[in-house]
């Protein structure tokens, strides 16, 4: 089974005044902390788009799982590029991933020599994993700036660490929607930095209605969502950390993207405190297939 492009499933004569947008890209992460793919269409189920974050990095030495949130171990990271040969199917094995490392080089998944050139390119012995290693811990850093706190040290986080317990390799949730209103709203706010999808990583973007402005993604907490045949749950806003500051191909490092959001979208996340924010997580209630075009629209 494949999925691709066309028209939206929920449209607004059947949504009514619940719609609150249209999805103007969706970004799958076949290896996780790498730069992902845009596609047209996906399948989505409880552990979030088919393929993403498919795959991860382990460190041989420290048991840690690759993530560039820990920039001094992985400055490099977000350089390499993972996409799928081809599309995956449900209910096949997912193909193999073709790397791209930053001098350009290219590997793919199931070539016997990928652990040794990853391990070659990234300075550490790594082996490729596909599912939580049991007792492994990944590391992120938060970069000391205004309205982060506390800032200038490192974490630690013990897989399973997805807190929806999906199974995924992914760190908070299997889905991540950003709005194309926010990133307005903080370039407006911060004319200096590049606001770009890039540093954010979300898995659906969004284009809000004309009718709103700012940080719309915030109201939609504790709600329903209906995108193409799949329900969600939003659930928490995505805090952020050093990732989104870091440079990563053509975009420099800039701590001010961060502190943008501290200062202007600092919110509590259930009893943890309160955290820089950028977006929202999803919960997938029911499994489906979204596309880009599709209606985003409130339900019950």
């Amino acid at each position: 089974m494949t999925i691709e492009a066309g028209d939206s499933v929920v449209t607004s004569r059947e949504a009514g005044r619940n719609v609150l947008g249209h999805i103007v890209a969706l970004w799958r992460y076949p290896v996780k902390s790498m730069q992902g793919e845009l596609v047209n269409a996906s399948v989505v189920d409880q552990r979030g788009f088919l393929g993403d974050r498919a795959l991860a990095l382990l460190d041989v030495e420290t048991g840690k799982v690759a993530s560039a949130k820990s920039p001094r171990m992985w400055p490099h990271l977000l350089d390499f590029c993972a996409a799928f040969v081809e599309p995956p199917r449900v209910g096949e094995p997912l193909p193999p991933i073709r790397i791209t490392l930053p001098d350009g080089e290219h590997i793919r998944s199931d070539d016997p020599r990928v652990e040794e050139v990853l391990s070659r390119a990234t300075g550490r012995a790594v082996r490729l994993i596909s599912s939580n290693p049991s007792g492994a811990k990944y590391e992120y850093y938060v970069p000391d700036v205004e309205g982060v706190d506390p800032g200038g040290r490192d974490f630690y986080t013990e897989y399973p660490n997805d807190m929806f317990q999906t199974g995924s390799l992914h760190d908070t949730a299997p889905i991540h929607l950003l709005t194309t209103a926010t990133l307005s709203r903080l370039s407006e706010l911060y004319p200096e930095g590049r606001f770009e999808v890039r540093r954010f990583r979300p898995t659906i973007v969004v284009e809000a209605t004309e009718t709103v402005y700012g940080f719309v993604e915030n109201n939609w907490l504790k709600r329903g969502l209906r995108i193409g045949t799949v329900t969600l749950r939003v659930t928490i806003p995505m805090n952020r950390c050093v990732m989104a500051t870091l440079p990563q191909m053509d975009l420099p490092r800039d701590l001010g993207i961060l502190r943008t959001a501290a200062v202007h979208n600092r919110l509590q996340i259930q009893t943890w405190g309160q955290f820089p924010c950028v977006g929202v997580c999803g919960l997938v209630r029911s499994s489906g297939a979204v596309r880009r075009g599709d209606t985003v629209a409130l339900v019950d």
